[in-house]
């Protein structure tokens, strides 16, 4: 095997894939998610009509190791995974219509929006993500073309967005983050940009050196990554100025994780099915 290194600005990183003990499935590998320990969360998308039996959720150990699974039956089509602060699961089942909230042993315990009832109130809904006082956001990005805000106990907030391509309108909001400072970023995927807002969702700026972002995800010092299907993995500060970009996958992570403790980074990608880490060096 020929090492492969990559670089965001001054930081390299060893390219290991695949990586851990996964299951080829029924299912492809849609996103991963670490808890507060270094545990690895593998989210596997199925089609309940055609794929039956396999675990919506594969927990790995920071080593690798298959430690856990879950999931299966109660997930109908799983598009992002999100681990909260204090160790609850959440899955936006995007096709069912609702993020499911499960226990860190994978046990349901509520959800947000009412399962297979579209408009009430996600119409295929693909991420969430949680700001420092506790609110969560819900990129609705298949259906509908809006950001909710929920307060920390579920309490709808209200949302805003619409179709289009200019400031605060979206085509596809495919994901979604919190900084720290509680600004709210959404991969407008098929605007080929990054949103970013206030929490109450006033238009703050874009990111548009971009093509179809999958994902972004908070980094260090208050940096954050977007995925994207060129494909690359680009690294901005908390302004958005390019710090570093590099070409980790083959075809774009569909989903991503970056594990503080370790500064590891976690790709999921889908073609091929596989979960790729890279390694600070």
């Amino acid at each position: 095997m020929t090492p492969l290194v990559v670089a965001l600005g001054d930081r390299q990183y060893r390219v290991e894939r695949p990586w851990g003990d996964l299951p080829e499935g029924p299912g492809r590998i849609s996103d991963v998610a670490c808890d507060a320990a270094g545990n690895v969360l593998v989210q596997y998308r199925t089609d309940p009509y055609v794929e039956q039996g396999g675990p919506a959720i594969v927990v790995l150990s920071p080593a690798g190791e298959r430690i856990a699974a879950w999931g299966a039956g109660e997930v109908a089509d799983g598009h992002m995974a999100t681990v909260h602060p204090d160790g609850r699961v959440f899955v936006v089942d995007r096709d069912a219509h609702e993020v499911i909230i499960f226990s860190a042993a994978g046990h349901r315990l509520g959800a947000l929006g009412k399962r297979h009832q579209p408009g009430m109130p996600f119409n295929a809904p693909c991420d969430i993500a949680f700001a420092p006082d506790g609110s969560m956001y819900v990129a609705d990005g298949y259906g509908n073309s809006l950001v909710h805000r929920f307060a920390a106990d579920g309490t709808w907030l209200g949302a805003w967005g619409r179709p289009g391509q200019r400031a605060g309108e979206f085509s596809t909001p495919h994901s979604v983050w919190v900084l720290g400072d509680g600004r709210v970023l959404v991969a407008d995927r098929e605007n080929n940009r990054v949103q970013a807002f206030t929490p109450e969702g006033t238009h703050l700026f874009d990111i548009r050196d971009l093509h179809k972002p999958m994902d972004v995800h908070g980094g260090p010092e208050g940096s954050f990554y977007v995925t994207d299907q060129i494909p690359r993995l680009s690294q901005f500060n908390a302004e958005g100025k390019l710090i570093g970009r590099c070409r980790p996958v083959l075809n774009g992570a569909h989903g991503m994780w970056w594990e503080p403790a370790s500064g590891v980074i976690y790709q999921s990608e889908q073609n091929p099915n596989r979960l790729t880490r890279l390694v600070p060096v």
